[in-house]
């Protein structure tokens, strides 16, 4: 490959750092019980409120309907995430190092099997959440389940839930969107190499 493609997966390796210090995913949740809103932001590695009793709030909300508690050393993947995205840099800066296209190629289906993974893990674990509720919970509405939107909004009730990619998540995208472009631009560079 040719410098400035190199260049630009070095690039899109290197802003994955930002998803350390960033929000990747978003869930609010509004209701009028709650007119400032509730919010769940996920980290690589950690999941929080939006305001500092937002989880206690949210997992107070989440007792009276049946669901688990959200706790957020119990989950595994926080755990793991930060191990993948820490692969991903290494790799995408090796790859620009060797400047072959197949190791872009191999990073970019790489970062996308690991979305879609991620994104059925997400899925999975809200259907979990919103289905395998506590028969002794104190309030029950026969068929109805609290799942999550996996993206976009849903109702929940008297609650609107809506879950996003939040920042790091975008940043995600970038680099891989990133990455593609280097291929292009690099067969570009090539083609008009050899029109000279």
């Amino acid at each position: 490959m040719k410098t400035k493609p190199r260049l630009v997966i070095a690039f899109a390796a290197l802003i994955l750092i930002i998803t350390y210090f960033v929000p990747i995913w978003k869930i609010d949740l509004n209701a009028p019980q709650y007119p400032e809103g509730l919010g769940l932001r996920i980290w690589l590695d950690e999941i929080g409120g939006i305001k500092p009793n937002d989880l206690q709030n949210i997992n107070g909300l989440n007792h009276y309907i049946g669901m688990k508690a959200i706790e957020p050393e119990s989950i595994p993947e926080l755990k793991i995430m930060p191990f993948i995205i820490a692969f991903m840099i290494f790799f995408g800066l090796v790859n620009a190092a060797i400047g072959k296209p197949i190791l872009t190629k191999v990073w970019i289906v790489t970062f996308i099997l690991i979305g879609i993974v991620g994104l059925i893990d997400f899925y999975l674990w809200g259907y979990d959440y919103g289905h395998n509720l506590d028969p002794s919970a104190p309030i029950k509405v026969p068929g109805m389940t609290y799942q999550p939107p996996l993206i976009g909004s849903k109702q929940l009730l008297n609650i609107d839930a809506v879950s996003l990619p939040y920042t790091g998540g975008y940043i995600i995208l970038a680099a891989i969107f990133l990455a593609a472009f280097s291929l292009y631009y690099n067969s570009k560079l090539l083609k008009t190499e050899k029109l000279k």
